[in-house]
């Protein structure tokens, strides 16, 4: 937490300066260097290891890029989907619970007219699920596994759930993934992620800025 307010205010530009990384030109082609920058800055461990992002306390690092009103501009990635895996697996052991059981929340400015080194990082804060955080997460995540577990994966749209949503996570449509069938067969289809919608995150940064 004193690295945290350390670079609460800094741009990614002073951050990127300090370590010595490369500013690229277009996030496009350089999805997930937000997070990494905050991560080697902070000290993150975890690399791409299925651990939280600061293994040895058990902290997981999210950014939240937001619009000039403090609001999300887009969902927050959670983990993969287990599409062959997860009969027999419960919220308690899920990989999802893990990954949002405690959180390091790093707001990031995200106007489109900023250029990339010019936004900067709010404060970051630590959260763990309330009991009626949870209570919701837990029922998007029944509701959704049963789906896959039931070979519906095709039928599952972002529409689903209240704070956690299924959307596809892949480089391109050319990767492939092993899931269950409508007949219980084994097919082929592209891997799907959790996500938080951003009115849940949205929630999570009112409840603590107020």
């Amino acid at each position: 937490m004193e690295r945290c307010r350390a670079v609460a205010g800094r741009s990614l530009g002073q951050l990127a300066t300090q370590i010595g990384v490369e500013i690229p030109d277009d996030l496009r082609r350089a999805k997930g260097w937000v997070g990494q920058l905050v991560e080697a800055v902070l000290g993150a461990d975890a690399a791409s290891l299925a651990e939280p992002d600061f293994r040895t306390i058990g902290v997981e690092m999210k950014t939240v890029p937001l619009d000039f009103k403090g609001r999300p501009r887009e969902s927050t990635y959670v983990c993969t989907v287990p599409l062959e895996q997860g009969i027999g697996e419960t919220w308690a052991t899920s990989w999802a619970r893990r990954k949002l059981a405690r959180v390091l929340w790093v707001p990031v400015e995200a106007e489109r007219d900023l250029s990339l080194p010019e936004r900067r990082l709010g404060t970051p804060f630590l959260w763990s699920p309330d009991p009626g955080q949870e209570s919701i997460l837990r029922t998007d995540w029944e509701e959704l596994m049963e789906m896959v577990c039931l070979g519906q994966l095709e039928s599952i749209t972002a529409r689903f759930g209240r704070a956690l949503q299924i959307r596809p996570k892949a480089a391109n449509a050319r990767t492939m993934a092993a899931a269950i069938g409508p007949e219980g067969e084994r097919i082929l289809t592209n891997p799907r992620g959790f996500y938080l919608r951003p009115s849940f995150t949205r929630a999570i940064l009112q409840q603590h800025f107020g």
